[in-house]
């Protein structure tokens, strides 16, 4: 098993900001107390391991995906997607929506934590030296968290306390505050916080580093970001893994590439995770579960049934056909690393398969290991698809001519996350790391830097090398790029080749002013919807409801 930070489940600080009328009664059978807890050696230690807990909510997780790699150019909504107003941007996006009260109380609740954890350490007993490099890790998370919260809504609420009762006013904070807090707790951490830890997972010097050069890239400081980007590069021992196929490879989850992660386990005690109250909200049973979102219903089809090689099939989220337009496969390995074209047959037979005039069917026998699927970005002819014997998914059949999809239960499947160590086929828990921050980011951040400063020499240097490191064996100069080649454009199409699915997506699209544009041109799902004021989220009703100052804390602009 690997050497996870223990989840620690710990007696309840705080209420919630989210809602005044919701109360929970409680029994205390111990006897303990927060503030009795807390000031022994061990009750520190569990107050600072569950300020890691909030993450394992947010990454692997269907609804942190669906409000990161959603309504953006790469990705809209599969047939088995729960909350379609986020990939669409529709009128019933609104305070009402589920997943995105959720992220508000959870992200709260994780503030809440590193506030307490904050305030507590002081004077707990544990040794001075202790004591520090335990406020930096608490302070790095919070910054993190924080983040989480300023991007999704705005200049919200900023508590930089521990609340232990009920509050019933909330803040307007512009949201250049919440930023001074995000750098004021970030240096602190890098002062702090250890080069390396035994106990894989926790906070380290280069894991905050990283994140403040995406910090200064966020905020237009360029010099900055490039700078402390740089020094992961060449300071550290990580290394870009030498092919991209590798990173994905599940015996290499531990590999010299991340630079920060939140880390999973196959150990199912471990994996277990609490519900929201009320259970409105289904967060699947612990572990990553992100194996399950971007797979198409293969198992629906002659020839397959749903095995644990090709995965548990939830259908959530499709590609776009700009995404898989930005890929040239005959020279950039990613292409077939990242997505799944082929299934072979698992449930031997002769079936009956339609012909492309659906009227009459060909009779198609599969033996065990025979092409039963083949999916391809590209549009065949009625003639070729009718003389191939298997199921043929081409554009056409998938998409509409201006890239609506056509339907959304066959479509060319991101396999990058697959779990293929799952000991049955029902299980939802994956064993993955998720990635936060890898070595690749700080190439492309430097790239984006220093394009902005107007180094387009050094841009196109960094850039080229996870270009390289994408290439087929062979054709690594048939991907590089020259510096008149550098625009925030091509940095984009980049990361979406990089980093697809790793919950960077909406962010990266807010942070270049790029969101608007680029989904009312590539998404046809959202371009009719999407408006300026969608770059924030909107604040929960239920959490405008409770408060006792509504006309101080309104809702934000656009939304009702």
């Amino acid at each position: 098993m690997k050497n996870n930070i223990k989840i620690i489940l710990f007696l309840a600080l705080t209420v919630s900001l989210a809602s005044c009328e919701d109360f929970l009664a409680e029994d205390n059978k111990t006897g303990l107390t927060a503030d009795g807890y807390y000031v022994t050696s061990e009750g520190i230690e569990a107050l600072v391991n569950s300020c890691y807990t909030p993450m394992r909510f947010w990454y692997g997780k269907e609804h942190g995906i669906t409000l990161s790699e959603l309504g953006t150019d790469i990705f809209t909504r599969g047939n088995g997607m729960e909350n379609p107003p986020v990939a669409l941007y529709n009128a019933d996006l609104s305070g009402e929506n589920g997943q995105i009260n959720f992220y508000w109380t959870r992200l709260y609740s994780a503030l809440n934590t590193t506030n307490a954890a904050v305030a507590r350490i002081p004077n707990s007993p544990i040794s001075e030296g202790l004591k520090t490099l335990r406020m930096a890790e608490v302070r790095f998370l919070r910054a993190f968290y924080l983040w989480h919260i300023v991007e999704t809504w705005g200049g919200v609420h900023l508590s930089l306390e521990e609340v232990s009762t009920v509050q019933t006013t909330a803040n307007r904070t512009p949201e250049e505050q919440f930023y001074a807090q995000i750098f004021e707790d970030l240096q602190f951490a890098i002062d702090n916080l250890q080069e390396s830890s035994s106990d894989y997972g926790r906070a380290i010097k280069p894991a905050a580093e990283a994140f403040l050069a995406r910090m200064h890239l966020t905020r237009g400081n360029y010099a900055e970001a490039s700078q402390l980007a740089k020094r992961i590069i060449d300071s550290y021992n990580y290394a870009l893994e030498p092919t991209y196929e590798a990173l994905w490879d599940i015996n290499n989850i531990q590999n010299q590439e991340a630079v920060w992660i939140v880390n999973f386990t196959a150990d199912l005690i471990f994996n277990r995770e609490l519900e929201a109250p009320g259970g409105d909200i289904l967060i699947r049973d612990g572990g990553n579960n992100s194996h399950l979102f971007f797979l198409m219903t293969y198992d629906q089809l002659p020839g397959m049934i749903r095995d644990i090689e090709n995965g548990r099939p939830f259908a959530r989220f499709m590609p776009t056909t700009y995404f898989l337009d930005l890929f040239d496969e005959s020279i950039d390995s990613r292409y077939n690393a990242t997505f799944q074209t082929v299934w072979y047959a698992n449930n031997p037979g002769t079936y009956n398969l339609p012909l492309s005039s659906g009227e009459d069917t060909k009779s198609v026998t599969f033996n065990e290991g025979d092409t039963a699927i083949f999916a391809t970005k590209y549009a065949l002819t009625d003639e070729q698809k009718d003389a191939l014997p298997y199921t043929i998914i081409d554009r056409n059949r998938t998409y509409n001519p201006n890239g609506m999809p056509r339907v959304r239960d066959r479509y060319i499947s991101l396999r990058k996350f697959l779990e293929p160590t799952r000991p049955t086929v029902a299980q939802m828990q994956g064993q993955r790391d998720a990635f936060v921050i890898r070595l690749a980011e700080m190439y492309m951040i430097v790239a984006e830097a220093e394009l902005n400063l107007g180094n387009t020499s050094l841009a196109a240097d960094y850039f080229n090398a996870i270009r390289r490191r994408a290439a087929y064996p062979g054709h690594e100069s048939d991907m590089e790029v020259t510096a008149a080649d550098m625009t925030l454009d091509l940095i984009l199409d980049e990361r979406a080749r990089e980093f697809a699915g790793e919950q960077l997506r909406w962010f990266d699209l807010k942070r270049t002013g790029t969101l608007v544009d680029r989904v009312r041109a590539h998404n046809p799902d959202a371009a009719p919807n999407i408006q300026p004021f969608h770059i924030r989220r909107p604040i929960p009703q239920q959490q405008l409801d409770a408060i006792t100052n509504p006309d101080e804390f309104t809702q934000n602009e656009g939304y009702f």
